[in-house]
């Protein structure tokens, strides 16, 4: 199986499966010099974590990182150095229950890769779904809180915006609230979650899922990254994105909004501000304009859809060519969205320490 690798010169490999004995990344390409705490890498991997609510999937996994290589510590015993060489983390699996997906091993889930991966490789692991399961994104997590150290200055956040037919209200949005403890949801409006808790109890209880938007947001980025023709950054954003798993669209700035209006209200004016520098009057192109950054805050969003697992029976095949009807047991989250929000900061981050690094290198600054 080919194809396990992401980036240029800030290049992540990722490897393990669901349900085997640990996942985990290797980065080549983290520039020499950076420092990062193994607590920093942890703090990612716990907001991503399963089991933290009931709105998520219930396997318990502590998703401990080990960091194996790439770097050397520092007398605090806490911090450490990249070398420039390959920074190498891993995750044990320690909740694995390969016996919940025993009656599917013949069967083909809809909605889920298995059909396609038995048409490509001749065979599929049926326990979670094996590299197709969300259960790999941990490591991208994991390589997304190095990537964040790459760029001085830049900070990247996610929310969700909407679940199901359920959206934020804009006006009350809350950087703050989206990281508070009570907050189960990844939300910046306080006045959505008992909206939110009340619609996800009614669709897990009927034994459903839905889909959700997350919106990521990248602020401190320079100016410049990117290239014009086959290495836009909002392309490479974009299709980082959309191999998350259950991405189903992805839209920059105002997306597909911008089909709506006219070209006056879409235009994203200028003007000389007081330290002689470009000053934009909106944002509406996300930050990004010939697929270069802009020095604006970029603005990403993706869809994610229902999560396929579902109690509820749907018409399917098995491989011996007979119709059936599946039902998919085991712990799955009623909106997969929820989690979706890390490691879409995660993909974004790298994205753009991937450019930053290219630009560097071109430009020599």
């Amino acid at each position: 199986m080919s194809h396990n690798t992401f980036g240029h010169l800030f290049r992540v490999t990722t490897w393990g499966e669901s349900h085997g004995a640990a996942l985990g990344c290797v980065v080549d390409g983290c520039p020499p010099g950076i420092r990062f705490t193994r607590a920093e890498i942890q703090h990612e991997l716990d907001r991503r974590r399963p089991g933290k609510s009931r709105f998520v999937t219930q396997r318990r996994e502590p998703d401990e990182v080990e960091i194996l290589s790439g770097f050397v510590p520092e007398d605090d015993g806490e911090t450490m150095v990249t070398t420039g060489t390959p920074v190498s983390m891993l995750i044990r699996n320690v909740d694995q229950r390969s016996k919940d997906y025993g009656e599917i091993a013949r069967q083909y889930r809809p909605g889920h890769a298995d059909y396609t991966y038995q048409m490509k490789y001749g065979l599929r692991d049926y326990r979670g779904g094996g590299r197709s399961s969300a259960r790999e994104t941990a490591a991208r997590v994991a390589a997304g809180a190095l990537a964040r150290k790459v760029v001085p200055g830049m900070v990247v956040r996610g929310a969700l915006v909407s679940v199901g037919v359920k959206d934020i209200d804009r006006s009350r949005w809350n950087w703050n609230f989206v990281e508070d403890p009570q907050n189960p949801f990844f939300t910046p409006d306080p006045d959505s979650v008992p909206v939110f808790t009340e619609y996800l109890d009614s669709i897990r209880k009927a034994g459903s899922s839905v889909g959700a938007v997350i919106e990521i947001v990248a602020e401190g980025v320079p100016a410049g990254l990117g290239a014009p023709i086959y290495a836009k950054l909002d392309q490479e954003i974009a299709s980082n994105l959309m191999s998350i798993n259950a991405v189903k669209g992805v839209e920059i700035g105002n997306g597909f909004e911008a089909a709506r209006i006219t070209g006056e209200e879409n235009a994203d004016e200028m003007r000389i501000g007081n330290d002689g520098n470009a000053v934009f009057l909106s944002n509406k192109a996300g930050g990004i304009l010939g697929g270069i950054s802009t020095g604006q805050e970029i603005v990403a969003r993706f869809a994610v859809k229902p999560t396929s697992s579902i109690l509820t029976p749907r018409k399917s095949i098995d491989l011996d060519g007979r119709d059936v009807d599946v039902m998919t047991k085991g712990r799955h989250d009623p909106c997969v969205g929820i989690r979706a929000v890390p490691i879409g900061e995660a993909m974004v981050a790298c994205a753009i320490a991937d450019h930053y690094l290219r630009h560097r290198g071109q430009t020599g600054r």
